[in-house]
């Protein structure tokens, strides 16, 4: 170990994944769904996420909204060179990385005096005290006030039956030494054996069995991060929120929207039971017994500032929709704690067919008396709800639309150029909603060969095997690689026609492609 990885695991790179909830325009939302004053993301802001990893949200939000400024820092100086990388081939001007310990960053001369919006996805629950205090002082000085914090960590009660088992892969791990790689898989091993020789922990805790199995399917740069760094730490809610008291934030409600949807998550009797409750920490720390919570994503506010009723429903009125999913493909079901509830279609249905139309405002919406009759109750937990099942974004204004999309257009063709190597950049950004939009490789290369002129699906199955090929690659079907080019291409065939009927219009609507 050396002394700059303060026990982090820094020889094998994060994964490159886009995390929505970063998104400006998301935590705007949450805030006007709390009833909160939204952020202004509309004029120039500043944005600093603290362990941005590789970068990837940072440049793509920064792709998205070129009106803000956007400041990352990440100890690994590897990851900071491929994301201003990245940040190069997109000719991003807006973004600036720094490989800054979180100690210092709140002197790093290059900062602005204060920011609109700070933002730490996981790292939390990934370093030792010392840092977190410094996370927690670099807020207290950096934060402007109504600025919000966007934050997420492992999470107690949830973790509390797999922690042993995270500790046992840990020491293994540990005692095997070495490079990070080289010791993810006999340490997987390792406990496939105590498993099998009946260890009392996992006869007592019999579901760990399942975590375990899915666990050996994931991400083995995710493995690396979340079992073998030195410090790892489980939080309550009730312990993050005393931790940024202290930078006088004030806890405004879960990034993750559905979760604040009583009806999908909680029983009669646990509504009543919480409802009993006065104090919003102790609240929200029984709603995670009830839900056996292991991963939090809390948004706070520096000083909160509710909207009275009048003002309310004037932003609620101007805030644009769009759908991100295709029309035919939105279920009329939406996934709660309790398990699948089904939506109600006299007042699901005239919204999503509104907004299959295109983006509108919750006010163009209404122009539809079925949607204006349902009431505004109805209408916003609608969207709120449709907005955390993810089918619907909530969306930047139309004005300047078109500045913004030139930015966006960069951004997506480096992104897409990198598809001709590797299947790391699974997002590309969107100008409409100010966010990302998952696209896969694949579809990123149809995009490319649309992009070169090619107009028929075949022909874009054509150029992407003709990737694949290039570097001895092949599809994999239901878990087993297809072995001749007739296949390979076939199989690319399906999908493109798939991505020409469904994908591709969502995508040119919200201005991806």
């Amino acid at each position: 170990m050396t002394a700059w990885t303060d026990g982090y695991v820094a020889d094998l790179g994060y994964t490159y994944g886009f995390y929505r909830e970063l998104t400006p325009q998301m935590l705007s939302f949450g805030a006007l769904a709390a009833g909160e004053t939204p952020l202004d993301t509309a004029s120039p802001f500043r944005f600093c996420e603290l362990g941005c990893g590789q970068g990837f949200s940072a440049n793509l939000l920064a792709a998205a909204n070129p009106h803000a400024q956007f400041y990352a820092t990440d100890f690994n100086p590897s990851q900071v060179a491929n994301a201003r990388a990245l940040a190069a081939e997109a000719g991003l001007s807006n973004v600036t990385f720094f490989d800054t310990p979180f100690a210092a960053f709140a002197d790093e001369p290059d900062l602005p005096e204060e920011f609109d919006v700070i933002a730490l996805h996981g790292i939390y629950s990934w370093i030792g005290l010392e840092n977190r205090q410094a996370i927690v002082d670099f807020i207290a000085r950096k934060l402007k006030v109504g600025g919000l914090v966007y934050i997420s960590y492992n999470a107690l009660p949830g973790w509390s039956a797999a922690a042993p088992l995270r500790h046992l892969m840990y020491l293994h791990g540990k005692a095997t030494g070495g490079p990070t790689a080289g010791r993810l898989e006999p340490a997987l091993q390792f406990t496939d054996a105590m498993l099998a020789a009946g260890a009392g922990f996992f006869r007592a805790n019999p579901a760990l069995k399942e975590r375990f199995d899915k666990l050996k399917g994931m991400s083995r740069n995710y493995l690396a991060h979340e079992y073998f760094n030195d410090a790892w730490a489980l939080f309550y809610h009730s312990e993050v929120a005393q931790d940024l008291s202290a930078a006088k934030l004030t806890f405004l409600g879960s990034a993750a929207l559905l979760e604040g949807v009583d009806a999908i998550n909680l029983t009669a009797e646990q509504q009543q039971l919480l409802a009993g409750i006065a104090d919003r920490t102790q609240r929200e720390v029984m709603k995670d017994y009830m839900f056996n919570q292991q991963f939090r994503r809390d948004v706070f506010v520096k000083g909160p500032l509710p909207l009275p009723p009048r003002r309310l429903q004037e932003v609620w009125a101007e805030q644009r929709f769009a759908l991100s999913t295709p029309r035919a493909d939105v279920p009329l079901t939406v996934k709660g704690v309790l398990g699948e509830a089904t939506l109600q279609a006299e007042v699901y249905t005239p919204i999503l067919d509104g907004l299959a139309e295109g983006a509108k405002t919750l006010r163009a919406l209404c122009a539809d008396k079925a949607v204006e009759a349902l009431g505004w109750a109805k209408l916003t937990q609608a969207l709120t709800i449709l907005v955390g099942a993810g089918h619907v974004q909530p969306c930047l204004p139309a004005k300047d639309e078109n500045k913004r999309a030139k930015s966006t257009r960069a951004f997506n063709a480096a992104v897409c150029e990198r598809a001709r190597d590797n299947a790391d950049l699974g997002f590309l950004a969107s100008p409409v909603t100010g966010g990302g939009i998952a696209v896969d490789r694949f579809a990123q290369l149809f995009l490319l060969s649309i992009g070169a002129g090619a107009k028929q699906p075949r022909d874009w199955a054509d150029f992407a095997w003709s990737v694949l090929a290039a570097q001895n690659q092949r599809i994999v079907k239901d878990g087993k690689p297809l072995d001749t080019p007739e296949e390979n291409v076939a199989e690319l065939a399906a999908r493109a026609a798939t991505f020409a009927e469904k994908t591709l219009p969502v995508l040119k609507s919200l201005q991806v492609a």
